[in-house]
């Protein structure tokens, strides 16, 4: 397994590398991944030693998103050191919450080409690499892709793209048995959403809202994204993955005055 996945030092992007690895040691193998964030930071060192203690070829890439030519630039180093590449993991991604009708363009643009921009680059600079080793790219969507979300700004058009992007992808990809998908996760708690989580009241707000009982974690998202690149999902292609615990199928059944409705 040769991989490179962006966002890499914390949340979902460090579980699925730490899943990846595993997986690669208990099939006997040594998995090889780029792990791709913004520069260095503990999260990344502490990320590769953990990979390493997993026998894995762990590479540290500092690369922002946000600049066109630095998706190019980290699967390129990829392919150098691993002379290849078996999957694409596009997870980097950031929310700058706001009204629209006060949000800054500069936000507007950075948003999407974090959240998007960024999947499309990494794909074409990917596609020489995984057409001949057949691979997979998962982004990581969100269910405000799918959902409209008042006050977070580009965030979930910028998610939507990420969507009808893959499936596009998949589309124009698959003839060459590159599989591509997204996954759209609920509720998770990761990095960037700690300061909410931290008061507890919310937090078992929140856990009460889904069905399952709890919000995810960053693992449970990585189990999907590692289900995805694997051949138990050999042909899902251009498929976007809610993993949300049934968050997003509750609001019909908090409609005020359900219980007094009867049977006719």
């Amino acid at each position: 397994m040769r991989v490179l996945v962006t966002g890499a030092a914390s949340g979902i992007g460090r579980a699925t590398c730490l899943r990846l690895a595993r997986d690669a040691k208990s099939q006997g193998g040594a998995a090889k991944i780029a792990a791709v964030d913004l520069g260095p930071s503990p999260g990344l060192d502490s990320l590769v030693a953990d990979l390493t203690a997993l026998g894995a070829d762990a590479l540290p890439l500092h690369a922002d998103m946000a600049e066109p030519d630095a998706p190019a630039r980290a699967v390129n180093d990829a392919v150098a050191r691993f002379g290849g590449l078996d999957s694409l993991v596009s997870n980097a991604g950031i929310n700058r919450p706001g009204a629209l009708m006060e949000y800054a363009l500069a936000d507007w643009d950075r948003m999407f080409a974090v959240n998007t921009r960024a999947t499309w680059l990494l794909a074409k600079a990917a596609y020489v690499a995984l057409k001949a080793s057949r691979g997979a790219i998962v982004a990581i969507a969100s269910m405000s892709g799918s959902n409209a979300h008042a006050n977070l700004g580009a965030y979930g058009p910028s998610k939507a793209a990420v969507i009808m992007l893959v499936k596009v992808l998949a589309q124009e990809l698959g003839r060459d048995g590159i599989r591509v998908n997204s996954v759209s996760p609920g509720m998770v708690r990761t990095g960037m959403t700690q300061s909410v989580y931290a008061d507890q009241r919310v937090a078992a707000e929140r856990d009460a809202l889904v069905p399952l009982g709890h919000v995810a974690t960053p693992e449970d998202m990585a189990d999907v994204v590692a289900f995805l690149l694997s051949q138990d999902a050999r042909y899902v292609n251009g498929h976007d993955l809610v993993a949300d615990g049934g968050v997003t199928g509750t609001l019909l059944g908090g409609l005020p005055g359900l219980s007094k409705i009867t049977r006719s």
